[in-house]
């Protein structure tokens, strides 16, 4: 049986945004939106990262909806 190839659930230029971002708040100068505070949370700046993807159209799965 021949293993079945694994689709990526983000592409590779999600990935980028995500490190450019990761890279940004151990910098010290990533910034939230409105606010302008400075991010120190390592899930916050996943969040961004994959936001500026989503905002580019880099193949990222859709937001989890609070129903």
């Amino acid at each position: 049986m021949a293993k079945k190839a694994k689709k990526r659930k983000y592409s590779k230029g999600a990935a980028k945004k995500v490190e450019r971002a990761m890279k940004k708040r151990k910098a010290g100068t990533l910034r939230s939106g409105r606010s302008g505070k400075k991010v120190k949370s390592r899930k916050q700046a996943i969040a961004i990262g994959l936001s500026e993807a989503r905002k580019k159209g880099a193949k990222v799965p859709r937001r989890k909806s609070n129903s």
